[in-house]
């Protein structure tokens, strides 16, 4: 039976627990952890910094942003993953090679974050880059929506293949617009149908194959002045349009791009109402307890659903799989 946890996913402020951080991890609206470059030396003190957290509370959904290129927390004792823009090249020069790069990099990721302690990376980003963001560029599989769709579909085969659950990121899609919503709000005119012709299809058409999805801070004004992870127009055409039955994931509530919703709890709330199940709160101490404190008595069993279920891989034994080997030489190559 899956065990229910708390909405409330926080960051830590180094590379070992604090007597603080011991305390507020075991309050029960807390059902989770996400790690960032400041808490990351190498593979190994990533896993015994995740044993920790296991010893305050076992059933904590520990996350982590490791997508390749640059935006890759670990970067000692794991392999350097290339950004998924060079998967997507290589499509393009060989079909074939490339749907077989991104399964790999998928399986790769999940089999190195698992040895490292971790349940879930906040991976694929299924943006659709159209030479406008600043923030995604090179980290989307391409310039068509059926290409990332694919490429997308085969590296959530490979983190399945791992054990590791897929999150897909940033519903409804945040590759048309050149604001960074960690720093401003931002502002999508585009008519619901030009999403849904362009943007929308990787969440279309992996709906039901990702274990979670997280929605952009961006304003689609044409169809919502809120913006779409406060949006229960947006979260309900993903749960009911297209079928998704998985983890709804806030992006982080401290971003400039959430601010529109008001004070931190006034933003856990209206993420929560909206059909967001977890809220991430990062980069603000204050701000996540006021959210911890907003968040008392709330429960969700699809958090728990995410935990990595399987006997985890080690990790110095890694480089005797022959997959591993093959897939570390031609992605590390790739990566440069």
């Amino acid at each position: 039976m899956t065990q229910s946890l708390g909405p409330v996913m926080l960051d830590l402020e180094g590379p070992s627990l604090t007597a603080a951080e011991r305390t507020l991890l075991r309050d029960p609206a807390v059902g989770g952890v996400i790690l960032f470059a400041r808490n990351v030396e190498n593979a190994e003190q990533v896993r015994r910094l995740c044993a920790s957290v296991r010893a305050e509370r076992p059933d904590l959904l520990l996350g982590i942003d490791q997508e390749g290129g640059r935006v890759q927390r670990i970067k000692a004792g794991v392999t350097r993953l290339p950004a998924m823009a060079r998967i997507g090249e290589r499509f393009v020069e060989d079909p074939e090679a490339g749907v077989a790069l991104a399964a790999d990099a998928g399986w790769l990721l999940g089999m190195e974050m698992a040895a490292c302690g971790l349940d879930v990376s906040f991976a694929p980003v299924l943006d659709v880059e159209s030479g406008l963001s600043s923030v995604i560029g090179d980290r989307s599989f391409g310039h068509d929506p059926e290409q990332v769709a694919l490429l997308g579909g085969h590296f959530v085969r490979g983190l399945h293949e791992a054990g590791m659950a897929a999150i897909g990121k940033h519903f409804p899609g945040h590759g048309g617009i050149e604001a960074d919503t960690h720093l401003k709000v931002a502002e999508d005119p585009r008519p619901l149908e030009a999403l849904k012709a362009r943007d929308l299809v990787p969440f279309a058409r992996l709906a039901g194959e990702l274990d979670g999805v997280m929605p952009a801070h961006v304003i689609y004004s044409a169809f919502d002045p809120r913006p779409a992870g406060f949006s229960p127009s947006w979260l309900g055409m993903l749960r009911e349009s297209l079928g998704f039955k998985g983890c709804i994931f806030s992006d982080d509530l401290t971003m400039a791009g959430a601010h529109v919703a008001g004070s931190p709890a006034e933003r856990a709330k209206a993420a929560l109402a909206a059909g967001c199940d977890m809220l991430l709160i990062c980069n603000d101490r204050d701000a996540a307890l006021e959210v911890v404190g907003a968040c008392q008595g709330l429960q969700n069993k699809r958090i728990g659903k995410l935990r990595y279920a399987r006997a985890r891989p080690d990790l110095e034994a890694l480089g005797a799989l022959k997959r591993w080997r093959r897939a570390n030489a031609k992605l590390s190559e790739l990566a440069g």
